[in-house]
């Protein structure tokens, strides 16, 4: 290979000089693929990786947020606690949640272990957790409790956001992280309607409806944990649905698509530090802060704040599921065009624009109807914002453990916000929760904000990196761009994997 080939620079289409240098550096060249059918095995892929991720994630989401619906049939007189104490048991869940997410503890987790035994675990637990709700008597109780799930549930979002980034490439992962995440809105609606059902088993076994809904509906997610044992697939390199020739086939697309780690890497600690250095993943964490407070306020008061407009509580529940139908429909669809016009910052800016607009009008309005549809408004933000920020921060992140620090940083800075937002909603404050929703209108401006920055931030990094300014050293290549505090390296590919989306030749998503 001469050296004007070996040189980004020297190339007026980069993404030419790319395509050479991946096919110089073959992983495992003995291996032919030219008989796979692209078409045929990603949809098998797609089969075995997305469905039954959904029903985890749904899962998770529906025992999570149920103690909302359980509220609204006098769980907190029963276990005579007063508002304040009910909003601590809710923030006690995120402390454990939000500081478990994070790098080392959950996604390294899952590198070392399986998926298959990590998320199926921490599955059992949390549903394990989650019917013990239903045997308690007092407030202590409730607060252990909700501590255990935080806990238990911490490992699920970070670890299935990871694993599905180890699968697809970059303008893939979008339409997939989208119908994963549309779970959670399918959990918003179906938990309205199945309080609804089970509260009617008032007084069966000697216990009050509510205390049903947790039983329930954490006996089902023990079971779907057992069953997640031999239905979950694990990563690229061993799942054992892929022949050795479908394996080869996944890890090359991927190390095309600049995901080089894909054919898997060794943890250092140096990972960690460059996820902690690096500025995207500061502004990622802002992010992230900006949908996710919104997120478990919205989530943990919708049937809340519809009940206080004057809807009585099965109303309030059966009035959440179209809400949450509708946001389930603008997940999917904005998965699904973030994919196809590969400008996430800006379907990430108009996300969060309507979502000041909806709180806005809920901060102004005192009319039920008006507040009613800026709730609409608000789902339709707040939850497809979600799966087109992940795919969008885990594009421009490379090498699966540094991907997997900066998910869990990100992620888990963005829920320990939900210890905020889960104490807005005042009772003193109904029926308008002004408060609530001021400081919720507050989290989106930040989101907004940071998108921006985000966006601009890696606009500036592709220009400098065309231009030259970030281009090593490469022994035997003669590039008059090259310096060496950039790194000096024996060949290119040593460059790339030592530096992954520093590398000179990467390039970030816009």
């Amino acid at each position: 290979m001469s050296s004007e080939t070996m040189s980004r620079k020297d190339s007026k289409d980069p993404e030419a000089v790319e395509v050479q240098e991946i096919n110089a550096n073959v992983y495992r060249p003995e291996v032919d693929t030219s008989a796979i059918d692209e078409k045929k095995l990603m949809r098998r892929i797609d089969w075995h990786v997305v469905p039954w991720l959904s029903v985890l994630y749904l899962l998770n989401f529906l025992d999570r947020g149920s103690i909302g619906n359980a509220k609204l049939y006098h769980m907190t007189a029963d276990l005579h606690i007063t508002d304040k104490q009910y909003l601590i048991a809710l923030t006690v869940f995120f402390f454990p949640y939000s500081l478990f997410e994070v790098q080392p503890p959950s996604n390294v987790a899952l590198k070392k272990l399986r998926p298959s035994i990590w998320l199926s675990f921490i599955m059992f637990v949390w549903g394990i957790t989650m019917t013990m709700h239903g045997l308690i008597t007092n407030y202590a109780g409730l607060v252990g409790l909700r501590f255990l799930l935080g806990l238990a549930e911490a490992g699920l979002y970070p670890g299935v956001v990871f694993y599905m980034s180890c699968w697809y490439r970059r303008n893939e992962l979008g339409t997939r992280v989208g119908a994963f995440f549309s779970s959670a809105t399918i959990a918003g609606a179906f938990s309205g309607l199945l309080a609804a059902a089970i509260a009617k088993m008032d007084g069966v076994g000697g216990k009050p409806g509510w205390a049903w809904i947790f039983i329930l509906e954490g006996l089902f997610t023990v079971l779907c944990a057992i069953a997640s044992f031999f239905i979950l697939s694990d990563f690229p390199d061993t799942a054992k649905f892929l022949t050795e020739t479908e394996r080869v086939w996944v890890i090359r697309r991927l190390q095309a698509d600049m995901k080089f780690s894909a054919g898997g890497e060794s943890f250092k600690m140096k990972y960690v530090w460059q996820a902690l250095s690096d500025w995207n993943t500061w502004l990622a964490m802002g992010i992230y802060m900006g949908f996710d407070g919104p997120l478990f306020a919205f989530s943990l008061f919708t049937p809340t704040i519809i009940n206080q407009l004057g809807f009585q509580a099965t109303a309030a529940n059966l009035l959440s599921v179209p809400v949450y139908a509708w946001a389930c429909i603008m997940t999917v669809v904005v998965g699904f065009w973030g994919d196809r016009v590969k400008s996430r910052a800006w379907i990430n800016l108009g996300l969060f624009g309507s979502g000041l607009i909806g709180y806005i009008i809920l901060i102004c309005s005192k009319n039920p109807s008006l507040s009613y549809f800026a709730v609409y408004l608000a789902a339709s933000s707040i939850y497809p914002t979600i799966p087109n920020s992940v795919a969008w921060v885990a594009s421009n992140v490379e090498g699966s453990y540094k991907r997997s620090a900066v998910l869990g940083m990100a992620i888990g800075w963005g829920n320990l916000n939900g210890a905020v937002t889960s104490n807005v909603y005042r009772a003193v404050d109904k029926p308008w929760y002004r408060l609530g929703h001021g400081i919720v209108l507050a989290y989106i401006a930040i989101g907004w904000l940071c998108s921006l920055t985000y966006y601009f931030h890696l606009k500036y990094e592709n220009a400098r990196r065309e231009r030259g300014d970030r281009d090593e050293v490469i022994e035997g290549t003669d590039n008059k761009h090259a310096v060496e505090s950039n790194g000096h390296f024996e060949n290119i590919e040593a460059a790339r994997i030592e530096k992954g989306d520093k590398w000179s030749g990467f390039r970030y998503s816009l």
